[in-house]
């Protein structure tokens, strides 16, 4: 999520993560990703978990959503990771578009800083729920509708 990453990247502010990317990409290769993932925390059977994330091209990790002012939230989002062996199929087939959100990244965060809160609210970008296939729910323990 926006305001997750965010939060991770200090509003663009830390080292190597001054700028913020929107890749918006097919559902197709998001749902093909997400099939293909281990989380990244121990299951039920550790030691054949141990073994599906040690080769799964996909890591995925639940962490707390965050807020405008950065508290974190009941509910989680969702953290992917993709490694080397994808990365490509990501890169050439699967993203369709890529938004450079520095400059409303760097908006919002000056909003933030001078306590403008509701204005700054207005200009996240938006962002729903993902409505997931029983199989990847079910696979990625995923909550929610």
């Amino acid at each position: 999520s926006y305001l997750w990453l965010m939060e991770r990247s200090g509003w663009a502010g830390k080292s190597n993560q001054e700028r913020i990317l929107g890749v918006r990409m097919t559902r197709e290769g998001w749902e093909e990703a997400l099939s293909q993932s281990s989380l990244t925390h121990p299951e039920d059977d550790p030691p054949c978990w141990e073994e599906e994330m040690r080769s799964a091209p996909v890591l995925i990790q639940w962490d707390p959503e965050r807020s405008l002012r950065g508290e974190k939230l009941e509910h989680r989002s969702i953290q992917v990771g993709l490694r080397r062996q994808i990365v490509e199929r990501f890169v050439e087939e699967w993203i369709v578009e890529i938004k450079d959100l520095t400059p409303l990244t760097r908006k919002i965060a000056s909003l933030r800083k001078s306590g403008q809160w509701e204005k700054a609210a207005r200009l996240l970008p938006p962002e729903k729920v993902y409505p997931l296939p029983d199989d990847l729910r079910k696979r990625l323990r995923a909550e929610g509708p």
